[in-house]
C-alpha cells in the first residue's frame, strides 16, 4: 500500500536521491546533461533544499510503499498571496510510474491547498515532458508559458498548467 507522508529536512538525502535518479531519465531526450547536472544542483543541494523548507515554506511529501520510498512532491500555499497552491516539484521513480503514486502526492496536495482555503493547483512542466498528458488526465489544463532564465546561459521552457477545484465541507 502506497503511504504519503510530511518530509522534514532530515528528508534531504531520500528526496536528492529520488531526484538524481529521476532526472536523468526524465530530462535525457529534453536537456543536456550538462544542464541536467546544473539543474540538480541549483535545486537539491542540501542547502537550496533547506531553504525551501524553512525559509520559503515549501512542504514536501514522500511517497513510500514498504521500506522504499517511490517519488515526492513540494507544494507551496498560498502562492504570490493568492488562493493558489504552487506544485514546485513532483517526481516519481521510473520504474514505479504507473502505480498511481503521482495521483497519491497530488491528492495530499490538494488536500493541503483546501486546508488554506487555495481552490487552484499549479504547476510548471517542461513543453516537452511526457508527464503532460498525465496532469491533462486527472484535471490540470494548460493555462500560459513561461520561459525562465535560471544562469549559466540556460532557460526552462514550460506550459503553466492549473486544476481549478472546489472544496468541500
Amino acid at each position: 500500500m502506497i503511504a504519503i507522508r510530511e518530509a522534514f529536512t532530515g528528508d534531504i538525502p531520500v528526496i536528492q536521491q529520488i531526484a538524481n535518479h529521476t532526472w536523468p531519465h526524465t530530462f535525457k531526450d529534453i536537456l543536456s546533461e550538462k544542464q541536467i547536472a546544473y539543474m540538480l544542483d541549483m535545486m537539491y543541494s542540501t542547502e537550496a533544499l533547506t531553504e525551501q523548507m524553512e525559509q520559503k515554506g515549501h512542504r514536501f511529501f514522500l511517497a513510500s510503499e514498504g521500506e522504499s520510498y517511490l517519488g515526492f512532491l513540494s507544494c507551496e500555499t498560498g502562492y504570490m498571496q493568492i488562493p493558489t497552491t504552487k506544485i514546485h516539484k513532483i517526481y516519481i521513480l521510473p520504474e514505479t510510474q504507473g502505480k498511481g503514486v503521482g495521483k497519491k502526492l497530488i491528492e495530499r496536495c490538494r488536500q493541503v491547498a483546501a486546508e488554506k482555503k487555495d481552490t487552484v493547483l499549479s504547476l510548471n512542466v517542461n513543453k516537452y515532458n511526457p508527464a503532460i498528458g498525465f496532469y491533462e488526465k486527472i484535471g490540470f489544463k494548460k493555462t500560459g508559458e513561461e520561459v525562465i532564465p535560471i544562469g549559466n546561459g540556460y532557460i526552462m521552457d514550460d506550459f503553466v498548467m492549473d486544476w481549478n477545484f472546489e472544496i468541500k465541507n
